[in-house]
């Protein structure tokens, strides 16, 4: 048996119920779990490197307020409850540019727990899993989140960045070529890149779906749910894309489709 973890991205309290709504009712009509990593407490002055508003932000509704919460948006913690196929995971705090990546320990604890209130705080609870804002993560922020999730899921691990009392277990990793590692209780998932992006051929991204599910015994795959919707226009050729996805998913033998969750509670082998 496979596995694929679909991670869907940057779900906020601006987010449009009709957005999700749109690209994964053909998931969850077959019962295929989608993982939201949802931003507790959105920044909604964010900006890129090149200066334009983050995208998670220019598709969703207009804000109020320099950050707004979850618990602010009702209709759409509404949806999701009435959802059972969504799986909340945390998605850092604010969503601040590299959020988690300079952060001493203290620092790295306090944002991590703020976050996780937040959610509380919105009706959510505790998630199990947990990704970094855009997949950078600070060797203090990698021992807070160890310490408090039973998944991390992630780009990659950089070796500079790992805890001392980490390496034995990172080299083995390494040698092993193993795209997933465990640290204590703790999961320790990557992925191949994001397979289903706006940037990449349309006509090739099922393929480089299929190829990267066929090569791992558990496959996470990340897409970002903005990118359907960019400037609120939505691209139906891209929205085609993903529910072709679906229909490779739902439709392909000895593959599952899993939560985050279903992963922390199970013993499923990593590789």
């Amino acid at each position: 048996m496979r596995y694929v973890i679909l991670r869907d991205d940057d779900t906020n309290a601006l987010t449009p119920v009709g957005c999700l709504e749109r690209l994964y009712r053909p998931f969850l009509e077959r019962g295929l779990a989608v993982n939201l990593s949802v931003i507790p407490e959105v920044r909604t002055g964010v900006r890129t490197p090149d200066g334009r508003l983050e995208g998670f932000l220019a598709a969703g509704h207009p804000p109020r307020s320099p950050t707004v919460r979850m618990e602010e948006n009702p209709e759409l913690i509404a949806y999701l409850r009435a959802n059972a196929g969504f799986h909340i995971a945390q998605h850092g705090c604010f969503h601040d540019y590299f959020e988690f990546d300079e952060l001493d320990r203290p620092a790295a604890v306090r944002l991590v727990e703020l976050g996780a209130q937040r959610l509380r705080e919105a009706g959510f609870a505790a998630p199990r899993a947990f990704v970094a804002p855009y997949d950078r993560i600070s060797r203090a922020s990698l021992l807070a989140v160890a310490r408090r999730f039973e998944v991390l899921s992630t780009g990659w691990f950089e070796l500079e960045r790992q805890p001392r009392a980490w390496l034995p277990r990172y080299f083995w990793k390494k040698i092993r070529h193993a795209p997933h590692w465990r640290v204590g209780r703790t999961a320790m998932l990557s992925h191949p890149g994001c397979l289903l992006s706006y940037t990449r051929l349309f006509d090739t991204i099922l393929a480089q779906v299929r190829r990267a599910v066929e090569t791992q015994r558990l496959t996470v795959l990340v897409t970002h749910w903005w990118e359907y919707f960019r400037n609120g226009t939505p691209d139906e050729a891209f929205i085609d894309v993903l529910h072709e996805t679906a229909d490779y998913l739902a439709n392909t033998a000895d593959l599952r489709v899993i939560s985050f969750d279903e992963l922390a509670a199970g013993d499923m082998p990593l590789t």
